[in-house]
């Protein structure tokens, strides 16, 4: 009778589980804000955003929107100054890019462009895997990682189906065979044909597989070899879809990286390196650009894929890499590839709209600002630096209002009218309804509070002050402090988002380096980038959880070849940081505009 009311008690205590946290949140470090300096009330409003997303008791935008209640009351900041941040040229720069990506979507162009690599490349085990990895790596710079590891997975579902079918029917033969001989040696010469479509024999289909074999054993001993048989392949197959959906997952952390918009760590990390050097000298910025961003990401991005594809060959494929592939298995896979490929009909006038659109964007961000070229902004309105008026945003909204006029399919209009019957009509790419419906607006709120927490860290003191108490490790070579840091962060982001993993990172590593006497941005680029290398664990990112969803893998599947991955990765971008992204960021140098405010002084 106790135990029942215990269970009572905490179940009911469990269904407002999140009341009690919000509570706990805001209550045990009060402490903090009722004393005098702004640094210890900053922390308070730190602390308590760090447990609601820690544990998101409140979904985790909404936890992005307290800064604007939290800091004025405290005096931290004004409402207007915090207000102000929600909205910049950052968070524009990714509105655009979402529009952009939802049009792709709308259109269906992500799933030719995936089916279309995915042809190309074959049905050896390897391969095929490949041929998932590439599409999704692709398409996850442009488009949310979210919806390009969603669209893998129906495919990934194809092909197991279509090969456990192969081989139920091969092994069904083969019984068959063995059944009808009555002599202890077997020999055969027929051929069984197998369509793997229709999940029947037949004489002269899709393919035939020979089963000239001899086997000098009894029926119960060949019976016997069957099973055995048919407990590898079983045994094979279910590894070999592991490797499949942990490779689309991988393919999806590893393609965010590459661009700026790929992933919000990125953007968060380049709206407030633009604050924290807009705020030691107005009007300049961090100098990251799309076209710089991607010179750096884009081959570390390459080598993550390159090397998550290795090893997830040595740990699910196996001697499925070095063997010859079954005849069976390769027709069953081709079969599956045709069949999603023909659902795909002819190419529609929209997606060729949208390539032509998507293409050129990807030429305006690149070609806007080329370290000691120039670009197309400088045919328009330069500041009295010389820097142009145009930036990223500029080119990303251009294209996404484009989107919202352009035809989606050709308008039924004067010589174009189909039949005199049907009343002349127009339907754009995106309506404002669809736009309003699959944009994630939280993501967008989600930068802002971001910006709006680093502004009132950076103007209370806090950064600094944190910055500071870590400089005791300044013993240490800046590249293994580094190091050190990125394992960290890449082991905290496996159990929290990784936007407002970024998010709290930013300003405490910006003022880190600074006090070391280095460029802010080494730190943050690495802390930043480190927040997308989470491959442990379902929770860690949509695509993890996605693939989990599945039911094909277990959580010790994912742990076990993702602690290797991460380790790798976090090597890869060791390397990174301290060779080719030093020319492109001048890491190297500290600005001149820190260098003039004696910052490396104040922590004596």
């Amino acid at each position: 009778m106790i135990r029942e009311k215990v269970a009572w008690f905490l179940r009911n205590l469990w269904a407002v589980r999140n009341i009690i946290i919000v509570f706990i949140a805001f209550v045990a470090p009060i402490n903090l804000a009722i004393g005098d300096s702004k640094e210890t009330k900053c922390t308070y409003g730190l602390i308590v955003m760090a447990i609601l997303w820690l544990t998101e008791a409140f979904p985790i935008p909404v936890t992005a929107l307290l800064p604007t209640v939290i800091f004025p009351l405290l005096g931290v900041s004004t409402a207007r100054a915090i207000c102000s941040k929600y909205i910049n040229d950052t968070t524009v720069l990714f509105l655009g890019g979402l529009v952009v990506a939802v049009a792709v979507e709308e259109v269906g162009l992500h799933t030719r462009i995936a089916m279309g690599i995915i042809s190309v490349l074959g049905s050896n085990p390897n391969m095929l895997m490949l041929g998932l990895m590439l599409p999704t790596w692709f398409l996850s710079m442009w488009i949310s990682n979210t919806a390009a590891t969603s669209m893998m997975i129906p495919i990934i579902q194809a092909v197991m189906t279509q090969i456990r079918e192969a081989n139920r029917i091969r092994l069904e033969g083969a019984k068959d065979v063995s059944d009808e001989s009555d002599n202890p040696t077997i020999q055969t010469s027929d051929s069984i044909s197998v369509n793997p479509i229709e999940g029947k024999i037949k004489n002269g289909a899709m393919m035939s597989v020979p089963t000239d074999t001899q086997v000098s054993l009894g029926n119960d001993s060949a019976a016997c070899v069957l099973e055995d048989e048919k407990s590898t392949e079983n045994s094979e197959l279910r590894l070999f879809g592991k490797g499949l959906a942990l490779g689309v997952a991988y393919g999806a952390n590893a393609g965010g990286i590459a661009t700026l918009t790929g992933t919000p760590p990125n953007l968060i990390l380049q709206g407030q390196a633009n604050e924290i050097f807009d705020k030691r000298s107005p009007g300049s910025d961090s100098g990251i650009t799309f076209a710089n961003w991607m010179g750096f990401a884009f081959p570390l991005s390459i080598v993550i894929l390159l090397l998550s594809w290795i090893w997830l060959q040595l740990i699910f494929l196996r001697s499925l890499c070095i063997r010859k592939t079954d005849a069976v298995r390769t027709a069953a896979i081709k079969s599956a590839i045709k069949h999603e490929r023909k659902k795909l009909g002819r190419v529609t006038f929209g997606e060729v709209v949208v390539l032509i659109c998507f293409i050129c964007l990807a030429m305006l961000w690149i070609f806007r600002d080329i370290p000691g070229m120039g670009g197309w902004a400088y045919l328009f309105h330069l500041d009295k630096d010389g820097k142009p008026f145009a930036r990223d945003s500029t080119a990303a909204m251009l294209i996404a209002i484009c989107l919202f006029v352009l035809p989606k399919s050709v308008p039924n209009i004067f010589c174009f009218i189909k039949s005199e019957d049907v009343k002349p009509s127009y339907t754009p790419i995106l309506t404002w309804d669809t736009a309003v419906h699959k944009l994630p607006w939280g993501v967008i709120v989600l930068l802002g509070g971001g910006f709006a927490l680093a502004d009132a860290s950076s103007s209370s003191g806090l950064s600094k002050m944190v910055g500071c108490s870590l400089k005791v490790f300044s013993h240490m070579d800046i590249w293994v402090m580094n190091l050190i840091i990125c394992l960290i962060v890449a082991g905290a982001t496996e159990i929290t988002s990784n936007s407002a993993t970024a998010t709290l990172l930013m300003p405490i590593m910006a003022e880190l380096a600074l006090t070391l006497g280095k460029n802010p941005l080494y730190l943050m680029i690495s802390s930043a980038i480190a927040c997308s290398f989470a491959f442990m664990l379902p929770v860690a990112t949509p695509p993890n959880a996605i693939v989990f969803s599945t039911g094909i893998l277990r959580i010790p599947d994912m742990a076990s070849a993702g602690i290797v991955m991460n380790i790798v990765a976090i090597l890869a971008l060791t390397l990174a940081v301290n060779t080719w992204a030093i020319p492109i960021f001048n890491l190297d140098v500290v600005p001149s505009i820190f260098n003039n405010t004696g910052v490396n002084s104040t922590c004596l």
